[in-house]
C-alpha cells in the first residue's frame, strides 16, 4: 500500500476514535438528540449506558492498535463494523432515513479502520 493511502487511513482511524469518543460522552450525557434518535428506532434508554460501553471499548481498542498492538487495534476495529452494521440496520428496520448518514459514517470510519490494521498486520 502506497504510503498516502496509509496515512489517509491512519487519519480515518483517528477520526474514528474522536467520532466515538464524542457519541459516547453524548450518549453518558443523554444528550437530547442521542435520546430523539434512540427513541425513533425504537431503542430504550436504559441500553444507551451499555452501547456507549461498546463503543467506548472500540474506540479504547483503536488507540491500543495505533500504540502498536495491531490484532487488537483489528479486533476493535471489526467490533466497531459490527456495532454501526446494527445501528444501520435498526434505522433501516424503523424505516428513519432522514439521519442515517450518522450510524453510515460512523461505519465507514469503523471500515477505513478495520483495513487499516489489517494492512498494518500483512
Amino acid at each position: 500500500m502506497s504510503g498516502t493511502a496509509s496515512t489517509a487511513l491512519a487519519a480515518a482511524t483517528v477520526a474514528c476514535v474522536a467520532a466515538n469518543a464524542l457519541i459516547v460522552a453524548a450518549d453518558v450525557a443523554r444528550a437530547g438528540f442521542v435520546l430523539a434518535n434512540s427513541a425513533e428506532v425504537g431503542l430504550r434508554p436504559a441500553a444507551l449506558p451499555y452501547l456507549a460501553a461498546l463503543k467506548g471499548a472500540g474506540a479504547a481498542g483503536l488507540v491500543a492498535g495505533l500504540a502498536g498492538v495491531t490484532p487488537l487495534g483489528l479486533a476493535a476495529a471489526v467490533g466497531l463494523v459490527l456495532f454501526y452494521l446494527c445501528a444501520v440496520g435498526a434505522h433501516v428496520r424503523a424505516s428513519v432515513f432522514h439521519n442515517i448518514a450518522f450510524p453510515v459514517l460512523f461505519l465507514t470510519l469503523a471500515l477505513s479502520a478495520a483495513t487499516y490494521f489489517t494492512t498494518a498486520t500483512v
